[in-house]
């Protein structure tokens, strides 16, 4: 969803009003840094606009060339909200100042239905509804056997992550390939605040333990959680298991599309134990058995000096949107993280989105910086 923000900063800074904002904006932004030029056409969002729709903003969008569906509405005004900030550090505080505008699986049109990779900012039914009705809409459009999974990239409402919900979060996870709140979001699901009791600073270990407890309550799942945790950076975690070796598919585990991993009343436990690579003597040869150890690492921030960050709204949503790509063509969580990161770091800068130039020789630069040269120095980095 697209917001217009109004944002009040602490005295001296100025207030800044008719900002282009809201997930669906800087997940765009995201998906947008890491496609340039020819790229930008791939990257799709719902545009909303009321009748109060500021025409600079309208101008920033179409500079982007991205396949935004903007939909004008005269007989309402643009969702619009107020981010207050009240305290030290990127603590912020939120409200609508106009009505909001849901978006649904319904507004997707036909293009965007069928995108590799899909980024939802929702509660866990919502995203448990989103992705079933998506998957059932792609279905529907494609036969059988051309029909593809998304990737889908899951971003919880902080206003629902308390322990109420966590029976919800966890029958949600089957259905998404990564969850991602941040660092308060996830203690929020734990009954926890998350910080170091002595400090007062994020505490990592909390974020592990609590990463932790999730992976261990789905053993036989496979998904990824990437916890995006401010100044620390983020923590990218996921189980492990077998992977099936390259060519190595089984026509009937093929049919019932096994992507998870879950064992499920209906399996044919037969075909699923059928690719066991045996030796003549039909002894299991275990060590031809390509097992995937997982994934755990803290992967820092981009910026080492907390002044170079200028304004922290829409960091996250940014770093999904480019991790949502990354993922969409073929790079690991690891790296979808990196990328994430790196496309946090232009969100963050300036208050509202970064700017785009375009070079005679027709490279981009967002803040005076090419994307991928950044990306190649926090990779040295690294």
């Amino acid at each position: 969803m697209l917001i217009i923000d109004d944002i009040d900063f602490l005295p001296p800074t100025p207030s800044r009003n008719n900002v282009l904002g809201g997930g669906g904006a800087y997940a765009a932004l995201g998906a947008r840094l890491f496609s340039p030029q020819s790229l930008s056409t791939t990257v799709g969002w719902i545009v909303d606009q009321g009748s109060d729709f500021p025409p600079a903003v309208t101008s920033l969008i179409d500079s982007w060339n991205t396949s935004a569906v903007v939909r004008h509405d005269a007989n309402r005004l643009t969702t619009r909200g107020w981010n207050g900030y009240t305290g030290a550090g990127d603590k912020r505080e939120f409200k609508y100042l106009t009505p909001k505008k849901r978006i649904t699986s319904d507004d997707l049109p036909p293009n965007l239905i069928q995108s590799k990779s899909f980024h939802l900012i929702c509660s866990p039914t919502r995203c448990q509804e989103l992705v079933t009705t998506i998957i059932s809409r792609r279905k529907e459009a494609s036969p059988p056997e051309t029909y593809t999974k998304p990737i889908f990239v899951w971003e919880p409402v902080p206003d629902l992550c308390n322990p109420d919900q966590l029976l919800n979060l966890t029958n949600t996870l089957p259905l998404v390939d990564v969850l991602s709140p941040n660092h308060s979001e996830l203690a929020g699901f734990m009954g926890d605040d998350g910080l170091d009791p002595v400090t007062g600073d994020i505490s990592t270990r909390a974020v592990e333990r609590a990463c932790e407890q999730l992976l261990d309550s789905m053993p036989l799942q496979s998904f990824a959680i990437v916890v995006r945790a401010a100044h620390k950076g983020c923590y990218v975690v996921k189980n492990g298991g077998r992977k099936r070796r390259p060519g190595q598919n089984s026509k009937s585990t093929r049919k019932k599309n096994y992507t998870r991993g879950g064992l499920r009343p209906d399996i044919d436990m037969t075909a699923l134990l059928a690719d066991l690579i045996r030796d003549e003597d039909g002894i299991i040869v275990r060590d031809e058995i390509e097992v995937d150890p997982g994934v755990e690492r803290w992967i820092p921030a981009y910026f080492k000096n907390g002044s170079d960050v200028v304004d922290p709204t829409g960091g996250g949503n940014t770093f999904l949107g480019a991790m949502s790509v990354a993922l969409a063509r073929g790079k690991s969580y690891e790296e979808a993280a990196v990328w994430g990161t790196v496309a946090a770091s232009f969100a963050v800068q300036q208050v509202g989105m970064p700017t785009l130039d375009r070079h005679e020789d027709k490279t981009e630069t967002w803040n005076g910086s090419v994307v991928l040269d950044r990306l190649r120095e926090f990779e040295a980095r690294l």
